[in-house]
């Protein structure tokens, strides 16, 4: 498989070279030459096989011959050990869990898979790659936790100050070794932008070799099809239409499911349940794509005011406004409206959502009054323990603390404070 700019104007590239990357040397984002469905057997199929085989089938194209099998299908076992629940609410509705993993994020499936492709790309070089990471949130922490200790690979990983929860800092910046953390003085764009601009940077790229963990790359962001796949596996007696309500920020997430989607995957619809950030919502009203600077809110991870993978949607969709309208709906919602939705989901069905989870669910109750007849997954994409001060604020009731992060609460935060490009360049200069 190779891979192309979305910028047109660089090279393709190979799988390795696009994971290596991270970006294409024009600042395109990379996606694949060609997307070869699977057969519907395959599919009929799903619910005979294990997680780890769906996965294979559904990530070897993209691979191609470029790690070997059994490397792959080890690297997919690494990847996936631990569970993805479907949680049903109602009739209509369901979770879907996906903070099982270690850091207690979705992005746990992407870092793990990305991390060890990388470490065996890795495997004969003596020269040290540097990851760079914006987060505004999660990512951090599940790149920090999947990297940790890979042999020659530096990780750096930009926070907003101030705009991340206590568990979600303590869990990127406790855990030395190659992990360092930057507290970047402004919002996730800003840190977004710093990632970007250093690899347009000629005097970074002749010191060292960078490439970039958030889901802009496409080893990060492809396994995040997997877990749509695993859903579908457990509903597939469901005689109603599935559709799945994606708490969406940069929007790799519902991005990586229309991937799944164009492999085959028999899922009608994708919501994008958008927070007060709500550029995509805004675009499939007006057709005008009108990015803005993020704001703050109770659900931070899609705190994002440009997402980088709407232009893959779009390429996946052609440009074509009309089809892409016709299989993505967007709702956006206050935090007044998600702390609601905490409570109700806590009240009626003695389940406590986390504040992404939330938006997700009122995605889905959103578009259920106008589809009756369809069944809505939305994606629990983090753990509510790491949002204690809001969960337990809406719920009041205490919430108990999982092994993952207790081992994190007690550790000493160690971050760089930077407020500028030219110090980030700085920083990496010096250090490495």
């Amino acid at each position: 498989m190779k891979y192309f700019s979305l910028n047109k104007k660089s090279p393709v590239a190979s799988f390795k070279e696009a994971v290596v990357r991270g970006l294409a040397p024009d600042r395109g984002l990379y996606f694949p030459e060609h997307i070869n469905p699977l057969p519907k057997e395959f599919f009929d199929n799903l619910h005979n096989l294990s997680n780890s085989e769906i996965a294979y089938r559904a990530i070897e194209q993209f691979v191609s011959s470029e790690i070997p099998t059994e490397v792959l299908k080890t690297i997919i076992k690494e990847t996936l050990s631990f569970d993805f629940p479907v949680v049903e609410l109602n009739k209509n509705i369901a979770s879907l869990e996906l903070f099982h993993g270690p850091t207690m994020a979705f992005k746990d499936v992407g870092a793990r898979f990305m991390a060890r492709c990388l470490e065996y790309f890795n495997r004969d070089n003596t020269n040290e790659v540097t990851v760079l990471v914006a987060t505004s949130g999660d990512t951090g922490a599940a790149v920090a936790n999947g990297f940790l200790g890979v042999k020659g690979v530096n990780v750096v990983i930009l926070y907003p100050s101030g705009k991340v929860s206590d568990i979600q800092e303590k869990q990127l910046t406790t855990l030395g070794q190659n992990i360092r953390a930057l507290e970047v003085d402004g919002t996730f764009d800003d840190c977004q932008a710093m990632v970007k601009n250093a690899f347009s940077d000629r005097e970074l790229s002749q010191k060292m070799q960078l490439t970039s963990a958030n889901s802009i790359n496409v080893a990060r962001w492809l396994p995040q099809l997997f877990y749509f796949m695993f859903a579908y596996k457990d509903l597939y007696k469901t005689n109603k239409e599935i559709v799945f309500s994606v708490p969406s920020g940069n929007f790799g997430n519902v991005c990586a499911g229309m991937m799944a989607q164009q492999l085959g995957l028999p899922i009608q619809h994708f919501i994008a349940s958008n927070n007060q950030n709500n550029v995509v919502t805004k675009y499939l009203e007006t057709e005008r794509y009108d990015p803005k600077p993020s704001v703050q809110t109770i659900s931070n991870a899609m705190d994002v005011g440009d997402p980088s993978n709407f232009i893959r949607i779009q390429e996946i969709y052609k440009n074509r406004f009309d089809t892409l309208r016709d299989n993505l709906s967007s709702f956006s919602f206050s935090d007044r409206e998600t702390r609601a939705a905490i409570l109700e989901i806590y009240n009626s069905y003695d389940y406590v959502a986390d504040p992404h989870g939330a938006v997700g669910y009122l995605g889905c109750k959103a578009y259920l009054e106008n589809n009756p007849n369809t069944y809505c997954v939305f994606l629990e994409t983090a753990h509510p323990a790491k949002f204690l001060s809001v969960v337990e604020e809406v719920v009041r009731t205490k919430q108990t603390i999982p092994e993952q992060i207790q081992k994190v609460v007690g550790r000493t935060k160690v971050a760089t404070k930077i407020s500028s490009y030219p110090e980030f360049k700085a920083y990496l200069l010096a250090d490495f």
